[in-house]
């Protein structure tokens, strides 16, 4: 028998014998092992949502749903979620049709309580394992599909900060901030630097649902537990949530207030889950004009955290276009090209509507060679280089836009001045060229 322990993994124990499934709940207890049981097959079902934290024992003989239907309803759903299968009445027959059909054990009535222990911890011990691996893919896929929070400005610094402080602590998070500027991204960082982040993270794209589906994909039905509760012991961000419908906003003050998911024809469930809300729009404002319910947005803005947009720190425009570059020539299978005079206007004149995204695609443009004018070539120049050409053109145009004055380019760089003039000494940058008297001889 295996004394590794459960931790938050548990059993779903399903079995029409009240007497029975009482004492094998009791049997799990003493063992250890959280239990959550069930008289019947299809109640139990509707519990299982995506990457369930646990195995399933079931009795075959039931009404409704016997456990041959529930073991094949469960592969449809999680073939890797195992299903132990009881029954009073086993042969070999019955036992070598029911592993057939996706069961991962199978018990013969009457048995000692230990062996089904033991079966279960092995069945555990298993689960562990195949979601471990599954949250190392995602987590591998999500690197390679997201970029960094990258930024020296001290807004960003801030941010980052913010973040991390704010990560551990269970509380609700409201993240404003343009289209492009990686809402999602500080959501997702909020949970992978969070004790929830073994757990899911669940987006929804508010946006993206159709009123007539929304409720059931949010909320779920009799058979389908809903994005609300796979979220449950992790992660639930909610994308544009300002476009969320009023009678589906009325539904989510409940979960958020009460953290109960209302159940067709049952008692609220219970959710342990933390809401990160994103809007692209101002929610107190539309609070304000009746577009979104006020006491929904006092539940959600317990903390509110801001993403700049790209023209409110333009000092980090060159770091981030360096990174781009270089993420889309591996991903292109191409050399890193020559910035050339165009690119490097662009770069630090563009306001940038489009915010981290719209960089993004535009690097990618410049490594297909399809936009900025930029020519591939061998020698191409060491990354630390190309940052600092892309700082002193920004610290350039920014003098020149101010007409040399150093506080108010410091001001727009979002940079403390003596670290301004600590750039502007690196690159041989004179303020004083910049000045309307250094260039108009009397």
């Amino acid at each position: 028998m295996s004394d590794t322990p459960t931790g938050a993994m548990r059993v779903l124990l399903i079995d029409d014998d009240d007497g029975l499934r009482t004492a094998l709940a009791d049997s799990f207890e003493i063992a250890g092992i959280e239990v959550e049981p069930f008289a019947d097959a299809r109640a139990a079902l509707a519990q299982l949502g995506a990457d369930f934290p646990g195995v399933v024992v079931s009795d075959i003989r039931m009404p409704r749903m016997d456990g041959h239907a529930l073991a094949e309803a469960v592969a449809a759903r999680d073939p890797e979620l195992p299903v132990i299968l009881m029954t009073g009445h086993g042969d070999i027959a019955t036992a070598v049709a029911a592993l057939r059909k996706g069961a991962w054990d199978f018990i013969a009535k009457p048995f000692a309580a230990d062996h089904l222990i033991a079966s279960v911890r092995r069945a555990l011990d298993v689960r562990r394992l195949v979601l471990e691996n599954r949250r190392l893919r995602i987590a591998a896929a999500e690197a390679e599909t997201h970029y960094p929070l990258i930024g020296e400005t001290p807004v960003m610094v801030r941010l980052r900060e913010t973040i991390r402080q704010l990560a551990d602590v269970d509380v609700d998070v409201l993240i404003e901030g343009e289209t492009g500027t990686g809402k999602e991204l500080v959501a997702l960082l909020l949970h992978r630097w969070s004790h929830r982040r073994t757990r899911q993270f669940v987006a929804v794209d508010c946006a993206a649902l159709p009123d007539a589906i929304a409720d059931e994909a949010l909320f779920g039905n009799r058979t389908h537990a809903g994005r609300i509760a796979d979220a449950d012991r992790g992660t639930l961000f909610l994308d544009e949530i300002d476009s969320m419908s009023p009678a589906l906003q009325g539904k989510l003050l409940r979960v958020v207030e009460e953290r109960e998911l209302p159940q067709p024809g049952a008692a609220p469930r219970v959710v342990n889950l933390r809401v990160v809300a994103a809007a692209k729009t101002d929610l107190a404002a539309a609070a304000s004009e009746g577009r979104f319910r006020a006491d929904l947005l006092y539940r959600l803005e317990t903390v509110r955290l801001r993403i700049p947009p790209l023209r409110e720190r333009r000092a980090d425009v060159p770091l981030l276009f360096a990174y781009f570059l270089g993420e889309a020539a591996e991903r292109f299978g191409r050399e890193r090209p020559m910035i050339d005079a165009a690119v490097e206007a662009r770069l630090v004149s563009d306001d940038w509507a489009g915010n981290v995204r719209e960089l993004r695609n535009f690097a990618a443009r410049v490594v297909l060679g399809i936009d900025g004018g930029a020519a591939h070539a061998s020698d191409q120049l060491p990354l630390s280089e190309r940052v600092d050409r892309f700082e002193a053109a920004a610290i350039r145009a920014t003098l020149e836009r101010v007409r040399g004055d150093v506080g108010a380019a410091a001001a727009e760089l979002q940079l403390p001045r003596r670290s301004l003039y600590d750039r502007m000494q690196r690159h041989g940058i004179e303020p004083a060229t910049f000045r309307p008297t250094a260039r108009q001889p009397e």
